[in-house]
């Protein structure tokens, strides 16, 4: 009796598993196409579209869309389905100032117990990236840009605060990629780098306070050169642009 009643649950339970696994597929393969610009803010998603395109059936498209919308990429319109979402100027510049806050106060921890090996693997994606800026492809650079910020959140040592700096770093994907768009912004953004882990080494928690927290504020100001869209706008429609506050920039010191 109990091996008759057992069995449907373990077969369901693997099911469930399964679905679970395959939907973590696709929810990376369309976060991926949302930071590539594939899919663009405000436009729906097409569901039959993705499900043909990547093989699956429409439930696990749902479900990652589900947790992306959970993460702030995708906005669900009751009635009318999921629709990549789309950052005011004013929003994107909210997260962008808390996500420097808390990025320089861990970077001002870390400085405070900073070891030698630790500063060898930032040296050492700082040469990667120093290459790359050579070859100006974008492409190349921002997920070794990725690993930089995310091995200064790792060492900083305090898991609650990288959790927040990962939930604001996944609402911006699209503001930072397009904000690298040219081999001198590059350039830029890697001497930032430069000043943050120099600082790191001196063992000065308030220049890492500074290089960091300056670093996140300026790339405020390379988004609205970069021009991304700003402005309410109904999903499905063109985003227009309005005046927004000044970003407040600070110069590395």
């Amino acid at each position: 009796m109990s091996d008759g009643l057992t069995q449907p649950q373990n077969l369901s339970a693997i099911d469930f598993l399964r679905t679970r696994s395959l939907a973590n597929v696709v929810q990376a393969e369309i976060e991926r196409m949302i930071i590539d610009g594939e899919l663009t803010p405000n436009e729906r998603v097409n569901e039959n579209g993705l499900s043909q395109r990547l093989g699956v059936s429409r439930g696990p498209i749902r479900e990652a869309c589900s947790a992306l919308a959970a993460m702030g990429l995708i906005e669900i319109i009751p009635n009318r389905g999921f629709f990549i979402r789309a950052l005011s100027n004013d929003e994107a510049q909210d997260l962008s100032e808390a996500r420097a806050g808390v990025f320089g106060c861990m970077a001002m921890m870390l400085a405070e117990t900073a070891t030698d090996a630790q500063i060898a693997i930032l040296r050492a994606l700082l040469q990667r990236m120093d290459e790359i800026v050579a070859l100006g492809d974008v492409h190349v650079y921002y997920p070794v840009n990725l690993e930089f910020h995310k091995q200064i959140t790792l060492m900083a040592g305090n898991n609650r605060l990288a959790l927040i700096y990962q939930s604001f770093v996944r609402e911006l994907h699209i503001q930072r990629y397009r904000a690298l768009s040219s081999r001198d912004v590059l350039a830029i953004s890697n001497e930032e780098h430069r000043a943050i882990v120099d600082a790191l080494a001196a063992r000065d928690p308030a220049a890492a306070l500074v290089a960091a927290r300056s670093h996140i504020l300026n790339g405020i100001v390379r988004t609205r050169k970069a021009g991304q869209p700003g402005g309410p706008a109904e999903p499905g429609e063109a985003a227009a642009a309005k005046p927004t506050r000044k970003p407040r920039a600070v110069k590395p010191g």
